[in-house]
């Protein structure tokens, strides 16, 4: 499947399957999901629907593809500064506040579609979820390598909960999207401590 999929996307450069995403991205900012079509997609970036269809199979896939492709930090798992601590900093040294407050009210906006479009849904899991469970192990795994966390600790099947409950918490209960500074004192102050991890 996975060589199938390489094959399909072969004939785009990588500069304009960037600009393919961003375009997405700004349409999907614009008109939401349901209302995002292929032929508004393909008008907006001056391509054919059929090279749409072709390289990405259809408006789930491509919507979940561009904004894995807009990730600040494509594989936090590589992240690697010789303590947690380190590593979650240096994560979210990447985010950008401006970037966060677009894709605050771009993701709400998601988590609505999904339950009425099963397919975006799966692809979300599978492309975004899944991979952002698998990268967060790997760091964690690092950190109890080295002693910083023990392996029994409870709380390490609930960071990525945390995480993204702080991300939704701070604008419902604050009212405005989140900060790299909101994030990372969040960290310090909770998720850190939780896993029984040195803090400063």
């Amino acid at each position: 499947m996975t060589e199938v999929a390489t094959a399909r996307r072969s004939r785009i450069t990588p500069e304009r399957e960037a600009e393919l995403y961003a375009a997405v991205l700004d349409l999907l900012r614009e008109v939401g999901y349901d209302a995002l079509t292929m032929d508004a997609v393909a008008a907006r970036t001056r391509s054919s629907k059929a090279t749409l269809y072709r390289q990405w199979g259809g408006k789930a896939e491509l919507v979940v593809k561009a904004i894995r492709h807009n990730k600040p930090v494509k594989d936090v798992g590589q992240i690697d500064t010789g303590s947690l601590r380190g590593d979650f900093h240096a994560i979210m040294a990447h985010a950008d506040d401006a970037e966060m407050a677009q894709n605050s009210a771009l993701m709400r906006g998601l988590a609505m579609a999904m339950h009425a479009n099963p397919d975006l849904h799966r692809e979300f899991r599978s492309q975004i979820i899944e991979p952002e469970i698998a990268e967060s192990r790997r760091v964690l795994q690092r950190a109890i390598d080295r002693g910083e966390v023990r392996a029994d600790c409870p709380a390490l099947e609930f960071v990525v909960h945390m995480m993204l409950g702080a991300f939704v918490t701070c604008t419902l209960l604050d009212e405005r999207p989140p900060t790299a500074a909101f994030l990372t004192s969040y960290i310090d102050a909770v998720v850190l401590p939780a896993l029984g991890a040195p803090g400063n």
